[in-house]
């Protein structure tokens, strides 16, 4: 039984709220159960030097953690001069993820930068970003087109993520911080609404994980996928 007694094929209760920044051109608080992560999406009137001239813009994220996201206080990375390994890579995670689905040249020479902010850490804050992060860059983009700053939507397709794992010996969908703690196999999924992979992080804690077990793993992405999909899909309606 999962300490939060739910079947391995079922979700945390998610929720998406948007328009939470007053300021911001897209905003949304998205929760995948106790993780909370707010995501906001600012349209930048440059793109980055590299781009100049390509008439192609960018889609970039920065991820941090608040210092009482979690059980103790952790020092804010602004201290310390530089961004952790970890951040580093999950905001380029979630980059990556959001320009998979985008039309970049749509844009124009024009950058939104998109902060993801966990307020609270209970497991999955890296999928809760991305599922929320494609919230906030729709509204962005839907900020934009209002004010004819664009002609089109450059989303071509929804993107969410979920995380998987194999704990006591059970493959179990979307795993909060005491299962992701002592799983034997961590892995995240990141999927577009069509169904098309953008990344897999798979990782075995203990003993390797065969491919039966991958597989399975990524049947019950799927399923949890879509139903952000959905959820996703309801919230802009």
């Amino acid at each position: 039984m999962r300490p939060s007694k739910r079947a391995p094929d079922a979700m945390r209760k998610v929720t998406l709220e948007r328009a939470v920044a007053r300021y911001a051109e897209g905003s949304c608080l998205v929760t995948f159960g106790e993780t909370k992560v707010l995501c906001t999406a600012s349209l930048e009137e440059r793109g980055p030097p590299w781009l100049r001239g390509s008439g192609k813009g960018w889609v970039t994220a920065e991820y941090s953690m608040l210092p009482r996201a979690t059980h103790e206080r952790t020092r804010r990375e602004v201290n310390s001069g530089k961004p952790s390994g970890r951040t580093q890579e999950i905001q380029r995670l979630i980059g990556r993820s959001l320009r998979a689905v985008t039309n970049l040249p749509a844009i124009g020479e024009k950058q939104i930068s998109i902060d993801c902010d966990v307020l609270q850490a209970d497991g999955g804050t890296r999928t809760a970003a991305i599922t929320g992060a494609w919230v906030a860059l729709h509204d962005c983009f839907s900020w934009m087109r209002q004010r004819s700053i664009i002609s089109v939507d450059p989303l071509r397709d929804h993107v969410a993520a979920v995380s998987c794992g194999v704990y006591k010996g059970t493959l179990v969908l979307d795993l909060e911080y005491v299962e992701d703690s002592a799983a034997d196999t961590d892995a995240n999924f990141v999927m577009t609404g069509k169904g098309g992979i953008v990344e897999v992080q798979g990782t075995a804690e203990a003993e390797p994980f065969s491919e039966e077990q991958f597989l399975e793993l990524l049947r019950l992405a799927r399923g949890g996928i879509a139903e952000l999909v959905e959820l996703q899909k309801q919230t802009i309606a």
